[in-house]
C-alpha cells in the first residue's frame, strides 16, 4: 500500500491571549505509581473506571533526548537519565469518507483499538476523531507506543492488522498517512503503558513540524528543547510529552513530531492559548519551521465511547 503524507495544516488558535498560571488547578488529589522491572514489556487489557479527581501533583523529569514525563506524586524526585526507558512512537492518520456513519465509524476505531491485545509489542494506544479542522481534511487519529523498532516492523507485517485495514478501514477511508519516531519516557509502568487516572481521558494533541533542511541538526533541537522546558513548567495541565526525529520513510515532508497528552480540554485551551505558547512559535519555531501540521482529539475511558 502507498502511504503518501502531506505538506502543510494548522489548527485553529484563539484570538485572545492570556498568562499561564503555575498554580492553576490547585487541590490536588495524589496518584500512587507503581515501579517496573527492567525487562521486555508487553500490552495488558487494563480497563480504567472515571473515578476520583481529574488533577493531580506532579514532578517534572527532563530526560537526555528532551522528552517531558510528567508522573504523579510519590515518584522518586532524584530520577536519573538512566531510568528511562527508550519506546517507538507511532502516529496514524486517516481521511475518512464523508458518508461513514456512526456505527461504522465505531467499528472501525474498536478494531484498530483491539490491535494491542492481538500482537506483542504494543504498550499504548489511544485514537479518536480530530477535533480541530485541518487543511489536509485528516478526520481520525491513532497514536500507539511500541517498545521498540524491531516490534514497528513486525506490527506492520501482523496478519491481524493487514486483516483490519482490509476490512475495517480501507472500506471506509479513502488514505492514510503514518509517522514514527523514537523517544524516552520514564522507566515506570504507568507513564510507559500510558494507563491509570491521568492518561484514562483528556487531549491527545499531535503536531507534525517541517523544519528548513538548514536548521536541522543543532539548531531545530534547540528550539525542542526550549518547548520542552517550557512544556515542564505546567505539570498541572500536562500529563506526558514526548518528541523524535520522523524516520518513516513514506512520510518525509515532516521531519519532527510531538506528542502531548493534556489533562482536559480546558487544560489543552488555556495552554494553546497563552502568551508563552505563541511566543515561542514566533520566536524560534516560526523563523526555522516550513510547515506544520497539528491536530488533536478527544480521549474518554475505555468503556465509554470504544468496545
Amino acid at each position: 500500500m502507498h502511504l503518501q503524507a502531506h505538506t502543510f495544516s494548522s489548527s485553529s488558535s484563539s484570538s485572545s491571549s492570556f498568562h499561564l498560571n503555575r498554580n492553576h488547578l490547585n487541590n490536588l488529589t495524589p496518584f500512587k505509581t507503581l515501579a517496573s522491572a527492567n525487562k521486555p514489556l508487553y500490552g495488558t487489557g487494563v480497563v480504567f473506571r472515571r473515578t476520583g479527581s481529574r488533577q493531580f501533583p506532579v514532578l517534572k523529569q527532563l530526560n537526555r533526548r528532551g522528552a517531558v514525563n510528567l508522573s504523579s506524586e510519590g515518584q522518586n524526585p532524584s530520577i536519573s537519565a538512566e531510568t528511562m526507558r527508550h519506546v517507538v512512537e507511532h502516529i496514524c492518520l486517516l481521511k475518512a469518507k464523508v458518508d461513514l456513519s456512526d456505527e461504522d465509524e465505531k467499528n472501525m476505531l474498536d478494531f484498530l483499538y483491539t490491535c494491542q491485545y492481538q500482537m506483542r509489542g504494543i504498550l499504548a494506544i489511544s485514537l479518536g476523531r480530530i477535533s480541530n479542522q485541518n487543511l489536509e481534511g485528516y478526520t481520525h487519529a491513532v497514536f500507539m507506543r511500541l517498545q521498540k523498532k524491531e516490534d514497528l516492523s513486525k506490527f506492520y507485517e501482523n496478519p491481524f492488522y493487514l486483516g483490519v485495514l482490509k476490512d475495517h478501514v480501507t472500506p471506509y477511508c479513502h488514505e492514510f498517512t503514518y509517522f514514527d519516531y523514537e523517544s524516552e519516557v520514564e522507566d515506570d509502568i504507568l507513564p510507559i503503558f500510558r494507563k491509570g487516572e491521568e492518561f484514562n481521558f483528556g487531549v491527545e494533541y499531535i503536531l507534525l513540524i517541517a523544519f528548513k533542511e538548514s536548521s536541522l541538526g543543532e539548531v531545530a533541537d534547540d528550539v525542542l528543547t526550549s518547548f520542552t522546558k517550557l512544556l515542564m513548567e505546567f505539570p498541572s495541565l500536562i500529563v506526558q510529552f514526548t518528541k523524535g526525529s520522523n524516520f518513516n520513510p513514506d512520510s518525509k515532508d515532516y521531519t519532527h513530531a510531538v506528542v502531548i497528552r493534556f489533562r482536559s480540554s480546558d487544560a489543552f485551551d488555556i495552554f494553546m492559548g497563552s502568551s508563552e505558547y505563541k511566543d515561542i512559535w514566533r520566536s524560534k519555531f516560526h523563523p526555522i519551521t516550513e510547515k506544520k501540521l497539528s491536530i488533536s482529539f478527544s480521549v474518554d475511558p475505555v468503556g465509554k465511547e470504544l468496545m
